[in-house]
């Protein structure tokens, strides 16, 4: 028993032992890789590692989440995205003024955004470049503590980015200037001369490739001459350049404005997003402004100084360091895990969820991505028109407008975009809806708007060939085919569209052709604002009492509008398509209307099912319960009938909002 015992303990206490032993190995494990990682990290090769996982973050953040192909289809709200064609007439364009070559790479390489993942490697691969240029100019200035800096334009773009504007041009006017920057550094001679001949050929070069981005380089290497070389004489005539060549090269050789010879590829923001133009600043004036800074202070104080102040300040910060640091090595990799931590908190203070939403939904609707529409704007509540809009048309297209409208945001103007808001915004978000109902002068009136505000993108060219097409005018769809042949991802397109013309000039093979040519009416509503959304339905009817998408709008109309009176004339239209039912939402209306009119509604041989029945009752039975309290009303209605006409109708009756 007592063998048992002791023999029992010792096991117990041989246990323990080997945890402690497992645990230790554990720690001394982790320290050893810790320490590695840390050295690893202190060489050079190791600081390569470190900015390749950076940017690899940076990368796979751009190509999963912000998504770039959603600012190449522009949301309708990009104004700046450039065209792109391939052609010597378009190439030969950018020849003829400063910036002209930097600005035709930069819309050439933004075409790539067309897929996501390859736009995101562009702009890693930019922002890399920046990086990489900021760092190597510390380096040559013997400036190393401020090397950190380099990683700062990275993260500005990504907020940027996250915004979802488009600055891509003059973010590669700036890398070319500081490619600049760094060859002069590179090859410059230490002889005075030699220097001023090799800057003023780099300033020749760089100003006719990148325009304005030459004052960045003119101002970096007088701050480098003037602050760290030492050499006054040069950079002050540096300084002196950044108005005599723009001048002279491009008002008085290439003869541009004055505003065009100093300014151009330098930022400049649209209106929608001025309050970001002090990042685009920043980004652009952080290098000057550190070295700046950084060949003062050693101009200025005296080296003893210097060392006295970096003892009196950086002691303290390291023993706060060696606190969570005991090594070298541990710096090295807390000072990469603080680098990805307050790349990360940054970002997600940008982040706008919200107008990322508005691009999906944008893009989701020009590749007729229904379901995914109706997935994204449930999940994310609006009460943008816009989104209202391309809701109510994703709702149509899968059969389900008569049945679920209610269960997202709804405002009669956006039904069709005609209120006098959208007046000027509209044409964008609304021309594929035209086209579908029928409307193909509206629609070409829209795109055409949107041609001039937006510029020749793809997705206008290709509607406007189908417009073309539907209305006969075949030479002028051709037109628009030769254009789009020219672009980089949509010349298959307009290749196979060529292919079917040759074959068949009417396109009477092409069932959608011939659908939208039958619902065509001659009346314009093109520029005759505001105009009424049950005017363009009644006569879209008229023309075709067939049209299914006509028929459906003015019924959802009358709904959102209350006008229960005139969805019940229109209940015998019903015959002219093939439902199975009456759609949910109209047997709400139809009971509501009963109700308060106590008339009898013509169903034309249909039936109401006995679920509305049942459910118009609990419906009446809350707002019993509830008499005289408003809220109580409102709590109780939405929790059950947030999705039912008897709710919308309600809530507008009472002056309440979901």
């Amino acid at each position: 028993m007592v063998n048992r015992l002791i023999c029992g303990k010792n096991v117990h206490f041989q246990s323990k032992y080997d945890i402690i032993l497992s645990r230790g190995k554990v720690l001394l494990d982790r320290k050893v890789v810790v320490n590695l990682f840390g050295k690893l990290l202190s060489r050079p090769s190791g600081k390569a590692i470190r900015s390749f996982i950076f940017f690899v973050l940076f990368y796979l953040y751009l190509w999963l989440d912000v998504d770039l192909r959603l600012i190449y289809h522009g949301g309708g709200v990009i104004t700046n995205f450039p065209v792109f064609y391939r052609s010597w007439s378009f190439f030969s364009d950018f020849l003829s003024y400063p910036g002209g070559p930097v600005e035709y790479l930069a819309a050439f390489l933004a075409q790539f955004w067309y897929y996501s993942w390859a736009g995101a490697i562009v702009v890693t691969a930019v922002a890399w470049l920046i990086c990489v240029c900021t760092g190597f100019f510390f380096r040559a200035v013997n400036a190393p503590t401020l090397r950190w800096v380099r990683f700062v334009p990275p993260v500005l773009l990504l907020i940027l980015y996250t915004q979802y504007t488009f600055h891509f041009v003059t973010t590669v006017a700036l890398l070319a200037a500081l490619g600049f920057v760094c060859l002069y550094l590179k090859i410059t001679p230490k002889n005075k001369s030699g220097a001023f001949v090799v800057f003023m050929v780099l300033s020749v070069v760089l100003y006719y490739l990148a325009g304005g981005a030459y004052l960045l380089f003119a101002v970096l290497c007088a701050i480098y001459e003037l602050l760290f070389a030492r050499r006054w004489q040069l950079g002050l005539m540096y300084l002196l350049s950044t108005a005599v060549i723009p001048y002279m090269g491009g008002i008085r050789i290439l003869g541009v404005s004055p505003t065009n010879a100093f300014g151009k590829l330098l930022p400049s923001i649209p209106p929608r997003i001025q309050n970001l133009l002090t990042i685009v600043l920043v980004i652009y004036l952080l290098l000057p402004l550190t070295a700046l800074g950084g060949g003062l202070w050693q101009m200025l104080v005296k080296e003893e100084i210097r060392k006295k102040l970096r003892n009196t300040y950086s002691k303290p910060v390291a023993e706060i360091l060696s606190r969570y640091t005991a090594t070298p090595a541990h710096r090295r990799v807390f000072e990469s895990l603080v680098l990805i931590i307050i790349t990360s908190a940054t970002v997600f203070l940008f982040h706008d969820n919200q107008l990322r939403t508005r691009f999906m939904v944008y893009s989701y609707a020009i590749h007729k991505k229904w379901p995914q529409i109706l997935t994204v704007a449930h999940r994310h509540h609006s009460n943008d028109y816009f989104m209202a809009h391309t809701v109510n048309r994703a709702l149509y297209h899968t059969g389900r407008l008569g049945y679920d409208m209610f269960s997202y945001p709804q405002h009669p103007d956006a039904l069709l975009l005609t209120g006098e808001k959208q007046k000027n915004v509209a044409h964008w978000g609304r021309f594929d809806t035209y086209i579908d109902l029928g409307l193909i002068n509206t629609a070409e009136h829209d795109l055409t708007e949107s041609l001039e505000i937006l510029g020749e993108q793809p997705i206008f060219l290709e509607r406007l060939v189908l417009v073309n097409t539907v209305k006969g005018k075949i030479g002028a769809a051709m037109v628009y085919l030769g254009a789009l042949s020219k672009t980089l991802f949509g010349s298959g397109w307009a290749s196979d569209y060529l292919e079917k013309l040759d074959t068949d000039s009417n396109v009477s093979a092409d069932e959608h052709i011939q659908h939208l040519r039958s619902l065509l009416i001659k009346k314009d509503y093109g520029t005759d604002f505001p105009y009424e959304a049950e005017d363009i339905c009644l006569d879209l009817l008229e023309a075709n009492k067939q049209n299914r998408m006509a028929f459906e709008y003015l019924m959802a109309l009358y709904l959102l509008t209350r006008q229960l009176d005139k969805f019940v004339q229109n209940l015998d239209r019903l015959d002219d398509f093939d439902y199975p039912d009456i759609p949910r939402l109209y047997e709400e209306a139809i009971l509501l209307y009963a109700y308060h009119t106590r008339k009898t509604v013509d169903l034309y041989g249909r039936q109401i099912t006995l679920e509305s029945f049942q459910r118009f009752e609990g419906f009446k039975q809350v707002l019993s319960h509830y008499k005289g309290n408003e809220q109580a009303v409102l709590d109780e209605l939405t929790k059950h009938f947030s999705d039912s006409y008897f709710f919308y109708y309600t809530c507008v009756h009472l002056g309440l909002k979901k």
